[in-house]
């Protein structure tokens, strides 16, 4: 167990070492001042055939920008699956996917959600993995970064900036290139690389296997880069072609942390104040420590009533666990997925014990332990400007963040984008527990039983992806009721959130006084993570308990 922990240990120190330099480097990339010698002729040619002008928008335009460009591409990939079996690149003769199964894996992947529906290599072709889910994995962070900037420069009292400008530069100069690197590790530790057939084996026993391989390591790079999380797969990165070893393993962790650790330091540095950005790093790193530490310790005390039975369980709880990861990479695996609103899993997490099921939940209801590359932190400004507003009520003055006035009609649209996470989970999950298509689904009548639809809606809504796999959610009614969460999930808080921003960018900037509420010291960050907790607990504390909290209880 030492090890373990120790190997925990050390994963987090390089991914803390590399937040602040990656910080810094997504801020230059995003300065338009900045040509490199590199890149930018790459993003010249971009602009000159696509005919893209480098101009400041609006907040409506630049909204109204992510709305359509991301609208079109989820009809092109549609059509694609919808029309696969007739597609080339397709060896396996994998036929044409379901009306309501491609509207939801498409609005999933432009969403960068990736819940799955299907199993990733039976449903998809190489065309539609590679054209369709690939695209999509690209595009769908790139969108969510280039938002998080844009809000980022409103809070500063600049132009938001220009969203195809933001969006390109978020491809060619960090996903790409950091994609491109790991894919090749990827390879080198084993993960395939192909456009081959499915390979048929002869086992010991003299019978066939159908091993399904393909182009995986280019996917799974910007699978956990972008905060994706979907599998090549079915069992994501649970089977060893997509999870080899525990070098993969840990690569897989810090990719998935790498983007929403750096965000807080790119802040800084683009409002001019790095303090800012290291309170909010530091807030999030303590909760997600936390989360950390009653994962660890519910997985290793076991199931309560197989303990009871006198059963040994030395190891922990294993049940849904791949050996070669063990209790501590799973656990560990479990809640950096869910804090950086990625996704993909190496452990079943349906089969988690009520506590660590809780922690998955928690982080995704929440939105705010890192989050996910761009929304995800964007949300976490959201509760930071809830934080000040609140100590602002207390002290009867009206609250500043970054020298400009919160008034109503920021903490308006705040308040709508505060509502729409539970009323989304919340009411899709009682329409499913009230509705047959719905309730039939649910494979445990317990307590797990309603976990099961709570996550699935929370992973929706939260743009995750990861599920409670026990729930039979391949029908029409999840496909559908799900895809709807996701979308609206992703671009109302979009659309809202880009409306604070261009409200707050045209605001005077109040001069800093003694009696100013500071955001750059320790106060504000426990002012910061009680928001979260108040909030979160308020809104959600009362499902949990007829969930996880109820199982672990009745165990």
């Amino acid at each position: 167990m030492l090890v373990s922990l120790l190997s925990i240990a050390i994963t987090l120190l390089i991914a803390l070492l590399l937040a602040k330099p990656v910080g810094i480097y997504l801020a230059n990339s995003f300065n338009y001042s900045n040509k490199n010698k590199l890149f930018y002729p790459f993003e010249k040619l971009i602009y000159s055939i696509s005919g893209m002008k480098n101009k400041n928008q609006s907040w409506k335009v630049y909204a109204s920008s992510v709305i359509v460009i991301n609208a079109i591409m989820i009809l092109l990939v549609y059509l694609i699956f919808r029309f696969q079996g007739s597609l080339p690149l397709n060896p396996s003769k994998i036929a044409n996917m379901d009306p309501s199964l491609a509207f939801n894996t498409a609005v999933s992947f432009m969403t960068n959600t990736n819940l799955q529906h299907y199993s990733g290599e039976s449903g998809l072709s190489y065309l539609s993995q590679m054209i369709g889910i690939l695209f999509m994995m690209f595009v769908a962070p790139a969108t969510a970064l280039a938002v998080a900037i844009a809000f980022i420069r409103g809070l500063s009292g600049k132009s938001l900036g220009n969203f195809f400008v933001d969006m390109v530069r978020g491809i060619i100069r960090v996903l790409l290139p950091i994609a491109f690197v790991t894919g090749l590790i990827f390879v080198a530790l084993g993960v395939p690389q192909t456009l081959d057939p499915t390979v048929t084996a002869t086992t010991v026993e003299g019978g066939k296997q159908n091993i399904a391989v393909g182009p995986v390591g280019s996917f799974l790079s910007i699978k956990e880069l972008g905060n994706n999380g979907g599998g090549f797969f079915g069992v994501n990165s649970a089977h060893p072609f997509e999870n080899p070893n525990g070098p993969s393993n840990f690569i897989q962790i810090l990719l998935m942390l790498l983007l929403p650790m750096a965000l807080p330091f790119t802040y800084g540095k683009m409002v001019g104040n790095p303090k800012q950005g290291r309170i909010l790093f530091v807030s999030m790193t303590m909760m997600f420590i936390m989360f950390l530490g009653i994962s660890l310790s519910a997985e290793y005390q076991g199931n309560q009533a197989i303990n009871a039975l006198g059963v040994q369980h030395d190891q922990g709880s294993m049940e849904g666990k791949e050996v070669r990861f063990g209790v501590a990479q799973s656990s560990l695996y479990s809640v950096v997925t869910t804090a950086s609103e990625t996704g993909a899993v190496n452990t079943m997490h349906d089969t988690l014990t009520p506590l660590g099921g809780l922690v998955t939940l928690s982080n995704m209801m929440l939105n705010t332990v890192y989050g996910g590359v761009g929304a995800g932190f964007v949300n976490v400004l959201m509760y930071a400007i809830i934080g000040v507003f609140l100590s602002g009520l207390m002290v009867g003055r009206t609250p500043e963040f970054l020298g400009k006035k919160i008034e109503g009609k920021e903490m308006k649209l705040i308040a709508a984008t505060l509502l729409i996470h539970p009323f989304l989970i919340l009411g899709a999950s009682a329409v499913a527990f009230f509705t047959p298509l719905g309730h039939e689904a649910i494979s445990n009548s317990g307590f797990h039983g309603i976990s099961q639809v709570i996550y699935e809606y929370t992973s929706s809504a939260a743009n995750n992806g990861s599920g409670f796999e026990g729930l039979g959610d391949a029908t029409n009614f999840w496909n559908i009721s799900t895809g709807i969460v996701m979308y609206l999930g992703r671009f109302f808080s979009i659309v809202t959130m880009l409306a604070v921003a261009g409200s707050l960018a045209v605001k005077r900037t109040v001069p800093e006084t003694i009696g100013t509420f500071r955001t750059d010291n320790g106060l504000f960050a426990g002012v910061f993570i009680g928001a979260v907790f108040i909030v979160g607990a308020l809104t959600f504390f009362p499902v949990l308990v007829l969930g996880p909290i109820a199982e672990y209880l009745t165990l």
